[in-house]
């Protein structure tokens, strides 16, 4: 017993290592949901679906694997040659062995190189087409979502599943499953090595692989949380990001840059505690790992030490130089991808925990589609109808109330009320940004849920009051998706009034358009939202609060052109102004979802009702200021 005092020592302190882990385990293991990365979607499901993506480049993977088998033969094989080199080195030999077998170490090494090298390429390349098809169709997806569908998830959330969460998946196909599938083959390659070579040997080692598993099984525990944590973490960092800096003007104007500062730090502050429970668990789980290395050479070299070299029985196995220094090899093979297969493992699940959001997404049907006997329509001629049409955002919360009215076509209609009465949701419904509960919408006569949405929409053109301008040039905003002349453009933004400002650009419609056109006043955006409009020939245009955010004398300009408009197609005009529909063929006064008077402006005022209140109360407070 004494001889093998160290032994003892090392298995005490393993002992009393794992009695430890095990108390710390127990005491989280009932917090399951807080800690792990609770998925509804099971991991064959994930795979199968990602599998989709990665089955174009078979062939690539195919490759990959061959590459593989060298670098698995390398890690095989170099044990046993050094350990050859130190038997030569101890007996009589030629210099020529010597040269022969370090060649061989060499080009076996060379070759393993080689293969690393091409396997890290292939799958970089292959790696990266998958994330561009990932994105592409995900992106495309969320362009398929309803209006209801996107505002129901923060704009933020929507960036992390587009850029990290994809990133995360790019990472599994081009490291994580490589290294654990080569690591796999490396620890049972060079456990049948060991056991040919040795086995009393090898039974020493395996003496540590149970502490290996329990360490492992608890590492795992706590690095799926800290990976929850970070993930967590950066997607609401994300999501606070993506709404503040959008939203820094008003920031600025209410004098909140400490409050948001504080808020930004809190945030931040969370993250980077998460960041810091991950390398404290990983701080760790190596150490730990590398102690049982540490032991288990310690105890091979314990064993050499003694007596039992130099071809010495033990336990029926003979213990020479050769032997201690092929294991001393193994030994670093087969715990090294240990370790790293319950990282990678982790990883991994960081990875399906990713892949399980971005399906999430993907699993969004769009609640508003083109219906299966859906027709195209190549022209319209812009005859609107509203038939006892209900609609609510929530349940029971009526928005629209029975709401029933007729426009001609080519005639201009205005909807005027107080805010909330359903002014632009009657738009936004024309369009099919959103379902009706009841209720028929006519265009042309035909129910416009009989005609497909991309060809119901690209008969309306719509200018809103909130005017976005897409990054890149002047021009490329007007055209958006078509090609135009230099002539139709310049006549569009003639038409608009849009020139005389456009002249004055230091390069004309090739200006530079920084984000959201935060490089031009808010009427400047308006007339070119117009010239947008008018250059895609619209049949149907949509006008809602576009003149709020124009000064009197912008407004002055385009009224000339709102005239000119009503040429082109029926229109459709939303305002505050009253004085900006007074010349509409017909006026439709909202109040709470429901139609309280329609006629022309002359016929309204002579009625004395709501919206002669309305005009009344305008014009007083018009001729005060």
């Amino acid at each position: 017993m004494h001889d093998y005092f160290p032994l003892i020592v090392v298995g005490a302190l393993l002992g009393v290592l794992s009695v430890i882990f095990v108390t710390v385990y127990a005491l989280i293991k009932n917090k399951k949901q807080a800690v792990g990365f609770d998925r509804a979607m099971k991991d064959g499901e994930i795979v199968r679906r990602l599998l989709v993506y990665a089955k174009p480049y078979w062939k690539s993977f195919l490759l990959v694997g061959v590459c593989m088998l060298f670098s698995i033969a390398y890690d095989v094989l170099s044990p046993l040659i050094v350990g050859y080199l130190e038997g030569l080195v101890k007996a009589q030999f030629e210099l020529r062995s010597l040269f022969f077998t370090v060649g061989l170490y060499a080009g076996i090494l060379i070759v393993s190189l080689i293969g690393t090298y091409i396997q890290a390429i292939v799958l970089q390349r292959t790696g990266q087409r998958i994330l561009s098809a990932l994105r592409e169709d995900l992106f495309s997806h969320i362009e398929s979502l309803s209006h209801a569908q996107l505002n129901s998830m923060p704009v933020g959330k929507l960036v992390t599943r587009v850029t990290n969460d994809t990133n995360a998946i790019s990472m599994m196909f081009t490291d994580i499953l490589a290294a654990l599938v080569k690591n796999c083959f490396v620890i049972f390659a060079v456990l049948a090595a060991m056991l040919c070579l040795n086995y009393e040997l090898t039974l020493m080692v395996l003496c540590f692989v149970p502490f290996l598993v329990l360490f492992t099984v608890i590492f795992r525990k706590f690095s799926r949380m800290s990976y929850r944590k970070v993930k967590d973490g950066t997607t609401n960092i994300n999501t606070f990001l993506s709404e503040n800096l959008s939203g820094m003007k008003i920031t600025q104007i209410f004098n909140c840059e400490e409050k948001k500062a504080r808020e930004f730090s809190a945030h931040n502050k969370k993250l980077a505690k998460a960041k810091r429970q991950e390398m404290f668990v990983f701080g760790v789980f190596r150490p730990m790992v590398y102690l049982l290395h540490i032991s288990s050479v310690l105890c091979l070299f314990f064993l050499g030490a003694k007596g039992h070299l130099d071809n010495a029985s033990f336990l029926g196995q003979t213990l020479t130089a050769e032997i201690i220094v092929t294991f001393y090899m193994y030994i670093s093979k087969f715990f090294n991808p240990i370790q790293t297969i319950a990282e990678q493992f982790n990883r991994l699940q960081s990875a399906f925990a990713s892949a399980e959001k971005i399906f999430t997404v993907f699993d969004w049907k769009p609640d508003v589609t083109d219906a299966e006997d859906a027709i195209g329509l190549d022209a319209i001629k812009g005859e609107i109808e509203f038939k006892d049409v209900w609609f609510a955002y929530e349940p029971d919360e009526w928005v629209l109330k029975g709401v029933s009215f007729r426009v001609g076509a080519g005639e201009t209609a205005a909807f005027v009320g107080s805010t909330g009465s359903g002014k632009t949701t009657i738009l936004s419904l024309l369009c099919r940004n959103y379902t009706i509960q009841k209720g028929q919408i006519l265009i042309d006569g035909i129910d416009i849920y009989r005609i497909k949405i991309s060809s119901l929409r690209k008969h309306f053109g719509q200018m809103l009051q909130d005017v976005l301008l897409f990054s890149g040039t002047v021009r490329g905003n007007i055209v958006l998706r078509e090609e135009f002349s230099e002539e139709e453009i310049k006549r569009a933004c003639d038409y608009v009034n849009a020139t005389h400002f456009i002249r004055k650009l230091e390069h004309g419609l090739d200006e530079r358009v920084r984000e959201r056109g935060n490089n031009f006043s808010a009427g400047q955006r308006q007339l070119l939202s117009f010239a947008r409009t008018i250059i895609h020939k619209p049949s149907v245009m949509i006008l809602d609060e576009a003149t709020a955010n124009i000064d009197t004398e912008t407004e002055l300009l385009i009224q000339d052109s709102l005239e000119k408009m009503k040429n082109v197609g029926t229109m459709l005009i939303v305002a505050h102004r009253l004085s900006t529909v007074r010349n509409a063929d017909k006026i439709i006064v909202l109040s709470h979802g429901e139609i309280k008077e329609q006629g022309t402006h002359a016929e309204l005022l002579e009625k004395k009702g709501r919206y002669y209140a309305l005009y009344t109360l305008q014009m007083h407070r018009e001729r005060l200021s």
